[in-house]
């Protein structure tokens, strides 16, 4: 195998790679600095100006549709088109094909970025994009599917490397999710109704939510974890049969997790039933997979001392457990009552979303722009350290006040008095929250000004000269 650091990207389509790996970058500030002010906004509520396109309800889906899909696949784009080239070791196929999907799903986000605060939605969890959008949207995600499996079909090794398969799986899953839950029928440019209706609606957007959640935000990032984890280590995968056995489980498992988001609904009790027993079988997979990433240490814990890239990526790790044994437990009926509609969910969201996705993406992209940039290493190693810690107290300060908030609502909610009167009113159970909602703003800016540094790091990585970064060659 070529080593890194004689890559000069002759080989393989790096520009590809470049730009979303840099786009990455400038979409997570943007998510997460509407998110940051959305944050802002429930303790101040001042904040959105009496302009109706500031609204936290306007401004909420921007955020959601800003980490998911332009900061979470921006970051999946650049990993897998870069992971599929070294593993298959040939160059991307189709590349005016790979070009479209750039910029294609460029122009996909900065729709959504226009659209959303103007109030164009369908109103459905992570699929608000009104229908023109969404078409865009799939077009561009067949031309991602044809580039990326027409490069496996060259491919010039013999088998497929693990990271492929979770990358594939996502790729064809989310297509599929998103034609059904999308179906729709217009009534005007901007305006569309969704061709089911009642229970079935709800049932198809959560089978389509959880699983964007489920092949996503788990899978995709997956692979990336088989592929950088490894690399930035040293060390090969601890059990290529486990990610194998994880891969199937996984797949086969997910996609019957949905209804866990209907409890307590007009969904049919035993569908309920159904999910909830899905979601607790998940957790063995969902834990398979993180012993298997975080066990490829073995023989070079020490390593964790000095590289705080490596660090990134098994923090994500331990992050990917904690949601993953959280995420079944919450979906059991009796948790469930009192967790459901609490800011308990938001933290559990949340633990996955910044501390194993974004963190995973963090530590991936650090490995790689040294090399896409013709560099042994980042422009500063401490920049990267304080960045991992801004990352993971953040983090933790986020998902404990959330943990807390939710748990006081849920309590506060069902509190009753001897006659069976209510103890407490809405309003009450919100005033107690606000404590939390401020602690939850810091963790917030914390995060957020991590990957502003982030940004400054890869600004001088990138124009720093060949000469004045010695390039440190990578076994």
């Amino acid at each position: 195998m070529m080593n890194h650091s004689q890559s000069t990207g002759a080989d393989y389509n790096y520009t590809i790679v470049r730009q979303f790996a840099l786009t990455t970058v400038l979409w997570g500030i943007f998510g997460m600095a509407v998110g940051v002010f959305i944050a802002a906004q429930l303790i101040w509520p001042q904040l959105n100006f009496d302009t109706p396109w500031l609204t936290f309800s306007r401004l909420r889906p921007l955020h959601t549709n800003a980490v998911i899909f332009a900061f979470g696949t921006s970051a999946l784009f650049a990993t897998s088109y870069y992971v599929v080239q070294r593993t298959c070791q040939v160059r991307l196929f189709a590349p005016k094909l790979a070009a479209f999907t750039f910029w294609g799903w460029q122009a996909v986000i900065i729709a959504a970025a226009i659209t959303l605060p103007m109030g164009f939605t369908q109103g459905k969890e992570y699929a608000e994009l009104e229908w023109p959008i969404d078409i865009a949207i799939t077009i561009i995600w067949v031309s991602y599917a044809i580039v990326f499996f027409g490069t496996i079909a060259k491919r010039t090794t013999s088998h497929i490397y693990v990271a492929n398969w979770f990358f594939g799986a996502f790729i064809i899953t989310v297509a599929v999710l998103h034609i059904v839950n999308s179906m729709a029928v217009p009534v005007s440019l901007f305006k569309s109704y969704s061709l089911y209706s009642g229970a079935v609606d709800a049932m198809v957007q959560w089978w389509y939510g959880h699983n964007a959640v489920g092949f996503l935000l788990t899978a995709g990032f997956l692979g990336m974890m088989y592929y950088f984890v490894p690399k930035q280590a040293g060390r090969p995968v601890y059990s290529y049969r486990l990610s194998i056995v994880h891969f199937w489980a996984l797949i086969a498992l997910y996609i019957w997790a949905g209804p866990h988001h209907l409890h307590y609904t007009a969904l049919p009790d035993w569908t309920q039933s159904l999910g909830m027993v899905m979601s607790l079988i998940l957790f063995a997979p969902s834990w398979g997979g993180m012993i298997n990433g975080i066990m490829t240490l073995s023989g070079a814990w020490h390593k964790l001392r000095t590289d705080p890239v490596l660090r990134f990526l098994v923090v994500s790790l331990s992050f990917y457990g904690m949601s993953t044994f959280e995420g079944p437990m919450m979906a059991i009926k009796t948790v469930n009552a009192l967790s459901h509609y609490t800011d308990w969910t938001i933290g559990h969201v949340h633990s996955g979303a910044l501390g194993w996705v974004a963190m995973v993406s963090i530590g991936s992209l650090y490995h790689l722009i040294p090399i896409l940039f013709g560099h042994g290493r980042m422009y500063s190693m401490k920049l990267v350290n304080v960045h991992f810690w801004l990352a993971t107290i953040g983090t933790v300060l986020y998902i404990v006040s959330m943990w807390i908030s939710g748990v006081m609502q849920g309590l506060m909610w069902r509190a009753v008095n001897a006659d069976g009167t209510l103890t407490y009113s809405f309003v009450e159970s919100l005033e107690a929250s606000y404590p939390f909602y401020f602690v939850r703003f810091i963790g917030g800016c914390f995060f957020l000004s991590g990957m502003l540094l982030m940004a400054y790091n890869v600004i001088r990585t990138v124009k720093a000269s060949k000469d004045s970064l010695p390039a440190i060659a990578e076994a």
